[in-house]
Formats: structure tokens, C-alpha cells, sequence
């Protein structure tokens, strides 16, 4: 296949060159091993360069659920004594999912020609968590694989659970909302035309507020396919706009700026940090190379290009919990928590600390939110719907009182 792969030299440069590998994944090795380093590779030709069609190309990745069962399985076959190559064997004939068993069919390959399991793993970027092949190399580098397994598997749970909790606590909102806007567009589209005739024939002034629903009525209905086809074409290039950097960077620090929820999000995000580099450092890596992968793994974009200087702070020899600070966005209880372990030596347990303090935040903020939320929303969408009925009822209540009269 041909790519076109835009790279940065080790002299500084960045280019954008061609070349032929037999997929990305190879193509991007090749490049790593000649010493570059890779920006993107996108596939040449129409495919390649139109931004609509290449968004049912995201990189597929792992399945959590599908990733933490074969970590539980891999941690118990390593203690059982079971070679790595042979605990792979196992795992791959056991994988029900087919992309998951594809790769690990060529992980199993590689490890069996020499290569080490973090390094079979880290062939795959994108496709496994940032901090999943630094946590195995820790562990090949302690020698107890089996111990850092298992607290990648507990990482992963607790992880999982804060981010369920979110998700969880915003369904219900997210529901009545697309409720609400179905109803106002089945009266708009469909209930308020009907009256537009009754009132045209009834050759009399209209209030203004009927006016105006009905002139926006009659906007939404004559030109109903070209706001369909306009919200499906700005759906789609949203979505490329939000895989950029930019976007990615953009929508992030807009969520931030929410009222109630910024907080929901800034927590999250630093509990894994925290979360990410207490597993790595107790298991054994350094501390750049921890806070390099810790960073990594932080789902917000704008807070993760914030926090990136302070590894090179740390690595002149700045102090994490100072570091923090200058970054002007940790939370104090972070800052705190940090300066607590470095002073005494047990850093991994106050960062870790601070996570479940940051994840009960996250959970008491949420109920918080939810308690306001739904009545506040619930008198707005009413408004609106009441407002509606108002329009096309007001001119109705005038009449019979003329009629009465």
C-alpha cells in the first residue's frame, strides 16, 4: 500500500514523504527504526485525502472489557508458572474477539522471536491504553510481570467505575432532552402548519408571538431537506474537526467552561492522571518516564498540552508538586497530596489517595448536578412547549371572546 507519512527528521525538519509498506502499522515502524519521528501516515490516493470519507477510519482499539479479562487470565497463568509464550498460546485460542485476536496472535509471534511483551505491545499505538506497555515494561524490569498485572487490572476497574458513573448520571438528562426536542420538532413540522391555514382564512391580526412560531413553522417545513442535509453535513465535519488536534484541544477546554459539569470533567481527568502514575510508579518506573505515559493516558486534551511541560521541569530537577503548581490547572488537593508524598517517600500512595479523593468528588458533584439539573430542565423544556401552545391557542381565545361579545 502507499502512505503519505508526514514525519520530523532528527535534525528538526518536518516533511511529508511517500513510501510502501504492507500496512500502517509496518509502515510506522520502519520509520520509528530509521530514526524519525511519525506525526501521521494516511493512506494516498481518494480515499486518503478526503476529510468526509476518512471518518469511518478512527483506529480501532481494544475493547476494555475484552482487555481486562485477558489481563486477569494473563496474571493467573503467570503465576501458575506458565512461560509468557505459552500463556499467549493460551489467550489467543481463548479470544472470542477477532481484531483482539489478531493482535495477539502477532504479539505471541513476536515474543516468541525475542522481543519483549511491552515492546510487542507498544507496536500497536493507539490500540491499547498509553500507560498499558510502560506498566509492562516495569514489571519485565522488576521481574514480577504477574504483581504489575494485576495492578493494571485494578486500574482498569476503578477507571472504568468513575467513568461508568458519569456516563450513568448524564443518561437520564440526555434522554429527556432528545424527548423534549422531538416533541417541539413534531409541532413545529406537523401541529403548527395545520393551524396556519385555519388562521390564513380567518383574514385577522395575529399576536406577534403567533407570527413568529408560525413564521418559523413554515421556514422549518419548506425547507426541511436542506436543513437535514445541512445538520448531516456539519455532523460529519464536526467530527473530522474534532480528531484534530485543534478540535480535540477546542471541545476540552470548552467542557472546562461548562457551568457545573467543568468541575465533573477537571476532576476526572486529574484522577487519572494520578490514578495512571501511582500504578506506574509503584511499579518501578522512573519518574520522567512515568509522567510522560501518566500524561498521556489523561482523556482531556486541553488539560494533558498543560501538563506536558512539567516533565521536562521535572527532569531539570524541579520538585512534581512544584512543577504542578506553576501549571497553574492541578486542583490544591493534587498539589497537596503530592508535596505529602514526596516529603515522606510514599508518593505512589498519596497519588493514589488522591485519586479516590478526586473520584468521590467527581461522584458527590454528579448527584449534585443531577438534583439541579432535572427540574431546571424539565421547567425549561415545559416553557418552551408551553409557549408553543400559547402561539396557536392565543388567537383561538381571542376569537371566541369576539364571539361572545
Amino acid at each position: 500500500m502507499e502512505f503519505v507519512c508526514k514525519i520530523g527528521t532528527p535534525e528538526g525538519r518536518i516533511l511529508e514523504e511517500q513510501h510502501s509498506a504492507r500496512d500502517e502499522r509496518t509502515m510506522r515502524e520502519e520509520l520509528e527504526q530509521r530514526g524519525f519521528h511519525v506525526f501521521e501516515i494516511r493512506r494516498q490516493g481518494l480515499l486518503g485525502r478526503l476529510p468526509l470519507l476518512q471518518f469511518g477510519q478512527r483506529r480501532k482499539k481494544v475493547p476494555d472489557r475484552a482487555l481486562q479479562l485477558f489481563n486477569q487470565e494473563l496474571a493467573a497463568l503467570l503465576k501458575s508458572g506458565l512461560p509468557i509464550v505459552q500463556a499467549l498460546e493460551v489467550l489467543t485460542d481463548r479470544q472470542r474477539d477477532p481484531f483482539f485476536r489478531g493482535i495477539l496472535a502477532d504479539v505471541r509471534e513476536q515474543v516468541r522471536t525475542g522481543r519483549d511483551l511491552s515492546q510487542a505491545i507498544s507496536s500497536y499505538p493507539g490500540v491499547f491504553p498509553t500507560i498499558y506497555s510502560p506498566t509492562l515494561l516495569a514489571g519485565e524490569r522488576t521481574g514480577d510481570l504477574e504483581r504489575v498485572v494485576r495492578r493494571f487490572v485494578r486500574y482498569q476497574e476503578v477507571i472504568g467505575e468513575a467513568r461508568t458513573k458519569v456516563i450513568s448520571a448524564l443518561v437520564y438528562p440526555t434522554v429527556l432532552v432528545v424527548l423534549s426536542l422531538g416533541l417541539i420538532g413534531v409541532m413545529t413540522l406537523y401541529v403548527v402548519p395545520k393551524f396556519t391555514e385555519f388562521f390564513s382564512a380567518l383574514n385577522t391580526e395575529l399576536p406577534l408571538i403567533t407570527r413568529i412560531t408560525l413564521g418559523l413553522s413554515g421556514f422549518a417545513t419548506s425547507n426541511w431537506p436542506i436543513l437535514l442535509a445541512a445538520a448531516v453535513v456539519l455532523y460529519f465535519v464536526a467530527s473530522r474537526w474534532r480528531r484534530t488536534q485543534m478540535g480535540r484541544v477546542t471541545i476540552d477546554r470548552w467542557k472546562l467552561g461548562l457551568p457545573l459539569l467543568g468541575g465533573v470533567f477537571e476532576r476526572l481527568a486529574f484522577s487519572e492522571f494520578t490514578r495512571s502514575l501511582a500504578t506506574l510508579l509503584a511499579g518501578g518506573m522512573p519518574m520522567v518516564t512515568s509522567l510522560q505515559s501518566a500524561i498521556g493516558a489523561i482523556g482531556n486534551a486541553y488539560i494533558r498540552r498543560q501538563l506536558e511541560p512539567i516533565t521536562e521541569s521535572v527532569k531539570e530537577g524541579l520538585a512534581l508538586h512544584q512543577a504542578l503548581t506553576d501549571s497553574e490547572i492541578a486542583p490544591d488537593i493534587t498539589i497537596d497530596m503530592v508535596k505529602v508524598g514526596e516529603a515522606t517517600g510514599a508518593l505512589d500512595e498519596m497519588l493514589t489517595h488522591a485519586s479516590d479523593f478526586l473520584d468521590q468528588e467527581v461522584d458527590t458533584r454528579m448527584q449534585r448536578l443531577l438534583a439541579m439539573l432535572e427540574p431546571v430542565m424539565m421547567v425549561f423544556m415545559g416553557t418552551i412547549v408551553a409557549l408553543l401552545l400559547v402561539s396557536v391557542y392565543l388567537p383561538l381565545f381571542s376569537l371566541l371572546g369576539e364571539v361572545r361579545q
